[in-house]
């Protein structure tokens, strides 16, 4: 049952994605938004909602029980990690094999507004993990830091860059689907439209966890393994669902904003729950997570800097790379 779900439930999550992809690229317009906070924040914020559920759900509700700390902290090095490899994976198959863009399957977001999500990515994620090695009463002061980071994000990402539908290179929405007819939808319908395609997106991706998870019982994945490789599958598939589709429509910047402002949530909010609520003490396997993630960061972030835009092959290829040695590392049992 669990395999016959499996694709009825992407089926239902990209349907409701192209619906809210849309609909949030009208949100934009109407509110006057930069084109850079409506992929790094309302979409991004939006569709991470998922995963930042399970560490959430793991630790507050599970009472200081080890295998729910574990699942917890787990889920929450996985999401970033996932993002960074079959994120960049997926933005580059899309660019290079659906929808060629010459040689390299280039993708040409603005440079400056990719360089700042990863920039404070990797700033704020590296805080969170050296946070490891502090003693636990100093670590209440990295929960404020990366709170108050963030804060300073969602500033200059409502203010920086072009507003949607501005630029002259076709990266305006297109009619709302609910109403094609209408040249200006009124805001009530497309907040209809938003959050309508929200809940469609998050009922599909809850069916996809709940058959990838009776799969990995079933083939007794460890719950360090689940929380880490299998679980973040699922739960970042709105992020890369509304990601295919913006590349399909070359509508890069909101595209890889979707994927690098999840990143800075990811790596920013979501760990203040760890910080917070667990010992924090992360094992081998959740540390070299966590520095893959950060290696594959920084390689994007100096590329698009050297050569302003970034290269679909680089993608596949350093995604599936460092996804593979953490998958081989973990199932032959290198990592604890």
């Amino acid at each position: 049952m669990a395999f016959l779900m499996l694709p009825a439930a992407l089926a239902v999550i990209l349907l409701g994605a192209r619906f809210f992809t849309n609909g949030v690229e009208w949100l934009g317009l109407r509110l006057g938004l930069a084109r850079g906070a409506v992929g790094s924040v309302l979409a991004a914020i939006g569709t991470a909602l998922p995963e930042t559920m399970i560490p959430v759900v793991a630790i507050v509700l599970g009472r200081g029980e080890d295998a729910a700390q574990e699942v917890g902290v787990g889920a929450i090095l996985g999401a970033p990690f996932m993002l960074s490899t079959m994120g960049f994976i997926l933005a580059g198959l899309s660019a290079v094999i659906l929808f060629r863009r010459g040689r390299g399957g280039r993708l040409t977001p603005q440079p400056a507004l990719t360089r700042r999500d990863l920039g404070f990515f990797l700033g704020t994620y590296l805080l969170a993990i050296g946070s490891a090695f502090l003693p636990g009463g100093t670590r209440t002061y990295v929960v404020y830091a990366l709170l108050g980071a963030y804060v300073m994000f969602l500033a200059r990402a409502l203010t920086q860059g072009e507003p949607v539908g501005e630029g002259g290179n076709g990266e305006g929405p297109g009619p709302l689907l609910v109403a094609p007819r209408l040249a200006v939808p009124p805001l009530w319908l497309i907040l209809g439209q938003v959050i309508a395609a929200f809940l469609i997106v998050m009922g599909g991706a809850k069916v996809f966890v709940n058959s990838v998870a009776d799969m990995a019982s079933g083939f007794g994945v460890a719950p360090l393994v689940f929380s880490m490789l299998v679980a973040p599958v699922a739960t970042e598939l709105p992020e890369l669902c509304n990601s295919v589709i913006w590349i399909r429509e070359r509508k890069d910047t909101l595209a890889l904003g979707n994927i690098t402002g999840a990143m800075v949530f990811q790596g920013s909010i979501v760990p203040c729950v760890g910080i917070a609520f667990t010992n924090w003490e992360l094992t081998p396997a959740a540390m070299a997570s966590a520095g893959l993630a950060v290696i594959s960061a920084f390689l994007a972030y100096w590329f698009i800097g050297r050569r302003g835009y970034l290269n679909g092959w680089l993608l596949i290829g350093t995604g599936a790379l460092f996804y593979g040695l953490f998958v081989a590392a973990v199932t032959t049992g290198r990592l604890a």
